[in-house]
């Protein structure tokens, strides 16, 4: 057999694997397509009927990171009296 024979043997044999590949990938898409129906069936019958899901919790709220030591924070709590050399000082 020459080269170019055994080329052309070569392509129609990869052509053959892919179109039965194709045919499987096919009837899974057929398979797939008739659960999703019958899921959205059975949900739109139990919504028909009344049932819910309850709604979705949101997440809750990261922490704060604690400010950097130095920087100012807003806070209502007060500032502490400052004491300079045992003495308190007055403002």
């Amino acid at each position: 057999m020459s080269e170019q024979q055994e080329h052309l043997k070569n392509l129609v044999t990869q052509r053959d694997t892919i179109l039965n590949e194709i045919q499987g990938l096919n009837a899974q898409i057929a398979g797939k397509r008739e659960l999703a129906l019958r899921a959205s069936g059975a949900i739109e019958y139990l919504q028909q009927i009344g049932i819910e899901l309850p709604a979705p919790e949101e997440a809750p709220a990261e922490p704060e990171a604690p400010a950097p030591e130095g920087e100012i924070v807003n806070s209502d709590e007060p500032l502490p009296t400052p004491v300079f050399d045992g003495q308190t000082v007055s403002s």
